[in-house]
């Protein structure tokens, strides 16, 4: 089948069959806390925290460790089974790795919750520390192909986003790893970052929808379709097999009333309970699509 051109319908019929081989009628549901904000001096074009862009998007420190547990707190009273822990840069410095083990080490005792975590560039000792802590899943965005990558990012290479999750991977953690649709990249750049992930090997993928923000060098961009984004989420699906596939910020704006059809096309994984810098839904409706998930996967 040529998933590029034939008919959406049949190629969402092949990845939902993929999905059920492979993968299971298992739904996981992820929460998150953008636990240090803004003040990055990368130059991501998509980023609303980036410094170098102007977003007004909120500006904050390190959030304490009380703050953190109680929102792995919240995460798990809405139904979220892993809770990742993020903060904006490319690295954070000792003290800060040392105050977020901490809190997993709490997290993993006290909250009944599988702690996560997205800080960046961390080396293999860091890395180790959060492992030894209690951390599980280490996310860290490969964003696109190798190829269109410098159009997205200059202040670091995509090799190194690649050895973070080799080391990742050889310290005993999971990794999750993504990136971002509808930035400008090609249908083949979204096939050969599906590939990249398989070749290395992750366990789940954030499939993120470019969502506009004004004062980025992609505020003016146009939106993908709804349809674009289902059959990228078909084609990681079928390339991708039996990986958890999560539908992560942009569903709503981009998705719409058809957000449950993303996970009849292959995923099975989303964020509830909101994004970074995006506001997602309430998570009532979040609940209400899990039940419209479950009953088509039953059909």
């Amino acid at each position: 089948m040529d998933l590029l051109r034939s008919p959406l319908q049949e190629v969402i019929s092949r990845a939902d069959k993929a999905r059920r081989e492979h993968a299971g009628n298992k739904l996981e549901l992820c929460s998150i806390i953008n636990a240090k904000a803004g003040r990055c001096a990368e130059d991501c074009k998509f980023c609303a925290q980036s410094c170098r862009h102007s977003t007004g998007a909120p500006s904050y420190p390190l959030k304490d460790k009380d703050q953190i547990i109680e929102a792995a707190g919240r995460a798990k009273n809405i139904g979220a089974e892993k809770f990742g822990i993020v903060t904006s840069g490319n690295r954070l410095n000792p003290k800060e790795i040392d105050s977020i083990a901490d809190a997993i080490h709490s997290i993993k005792k006290d909250i009944g919750i599988v702690p996560c975590a997205s800080l960046g560039a961390l080396d293999k000792e860091e890395l180790k520390t959060l492992r030894e802590a209690g951390l599980t899943r280490y996310h860290h965005n490969i964003e696109t192909s190798k190829r269109f990558y410098p159009s997205v990012v200059t202040t670091h290479l995509f090799e190194e986003r690649l050895k973070t999750i080799e080391m990742a991977k050889e310290t005993g953690l999971q990794v999750c790893s993504g990136g971002i649709i509808g930035m400008g990249e090609t249908w083949q750049d979204r096939v050969d970052m599906a590939e990249t992930l398989k070749s290395l090997g992750v366990d789940s993928v954030p499939i993120n929808l470019l969502v506009p923000i004004k004062g980025t060098p992609y505020g003016s961009i146009d939106t993908i379709s709804c349809d674009d984004a289902i059959r990228t989420i078909a084609i990681f699906r079928i390339i991708l097999e039996g990986r958890i596939i999560k539908i992560a910020a942009g569903r709503e704006a981009v998705l719409k009333d058809s957000q449950a059809l993303g996970f009849k096309a292959g995923a099975n994984g989303m964020l509830i309970g909101g994004y970074l810098t995006v506001k997602g839904q309430e998570v009532e409706s979040d609940h209400h699509l899990v039940r419209e998930i479950e009953r088509l996967w039953s059909e």
